[in-house]
Formats: C-alpha cells, structure tokens, sequence
C-alpha cells in the first residue's frame, strides 16, 4: 500500500466534481457565475481537509477526450470564463484525479476502489452541477452506504431553485447533512 493512502485520514473525503469545465454550452455562462460564487467556500473547504488529511478527490467530465489526463482536460477547458474558478480550485500534486464518462461519480469510475483502497466511510460532495452530477453522484453514494455531507454553500447549478431542490432531496432522501462548509468543518471534522 502506498504511503499516500497509509497518511490519509481514513473516514472522510473530499469529492469535487466536474469544477473543471469550460462552461462553453447554452447556459454555461450563468453556471460559471453561480460557480464562481462557491470559489471560496470551496477553496477554505480544500485547503481545510489537505491539513487533515482527509484525501480530496476530483471526479471531471473528460469531454470526449478518451486518453485524457489532468492536464490536457484543464487545457482543453481553461478560457477567460473561467480561468478565475480554475486557477484557484485546479488540482495540486497530490490530490487523486479520475475521469468519468456519465453524470455520476462512481459510474464506469474507479472511485468506489479508491475509496475502499483508502478506507472512506462518509464523503463530502462539492462541485457542479448541483441538481446533475452531484446529485446523481450522492445518490449513488448513498446506495453505497456512504454517510453524506453536501456543503450548502460548495455546490452550484444553472437554477437558484434547482440547486436549492438538489438540497432537499439529498437531505430528505439521501440523510445527507447539508449544512454550510464551516458547520461541517467545525462540527464533524
């Protein structure tokens, strides 16, 4: 086993999904202004978790780009649009990086493998879009048994309304905790 995954902290992980985006689709540009507002939420979120050890994992769209890695996905999507939500929330060295081909996390992934691997019982979800991938993501999650935290303020969707729905369901149906990043970070982490 790895030493990466020996010092990470074994019950919790960060997933952030699909925040590398070009936002170049009908409605991308209301959804790179909804992003930008989670930005710094999200960014304490990160730097938070990486001094508890808890492991962050970006899970992105690979657009079609089937050899893809980090790096020729971040090229392919940085422009002026969003190059303010990349340059802060762009993966380090030593956050993991997977590529999904559907709208949810662990579908043909191997998230649930690194997850095991790395001895995770409850996941924090962050990222876009909230009422798409993420929910869809949470809803897999949960069918694994995963406690969930959904960070209010770390998520965000085309639609106010449809993020706020997202919200809801994932609290009422999936038991999801989906208090603001610092209630979470002050009281379960």
């Amino acid at each position: 086993m790895s030493e990466k995954l020996k010092d990470s902290n074994p019950k919790y992980a960060l997933l952030i999904i699909d925040i590398i985006n070009p936002f170049d689709f009908e409605h991308g540009a209301v959804l790179a202004g909804h992003t930008a507002r989670i930005v710094q939420p999200l960014s304490r979120l990160k730097q938070q978790c990486k001094e508890k050890n808890i492991p962050v994992i970006y899970i992105n769209d690979h657009y079609n780009l089937w050899q893809a890695n980090l790096e020729t996905i971040y090229q392919k999507c940085l422009n002026d649009q969003n190059e303010m939500i990349l340059s802060h929330l762009k993966p380090g060295p030593d956050d993991y990086f997977l590529i999904k081909p559907k709208h949810s996390a662990f579908y043909g992934t191997a998230l649930n493998t690194l997850l095991y691997h790395l001895g995770v019982k409850s996941l924090i979800l962050t990222g876009i879009a909230g009422n798409i991938c993420v929910l869809f993501s949470a809803n897999d999650a949960y069918m694994r048994e995963y406690t969930l935290f959904i960070p209010s303020d770390c998520l965000a969707s085309v639609a106010e309304e449809d993020n706020r729905y997202a919200l809801r369901m994932m609290e009422n149906v999936l038991q999801a905790n989906v208090q603001e990043s610092k209630i979470i970070l002050e009281q379960y982490l």
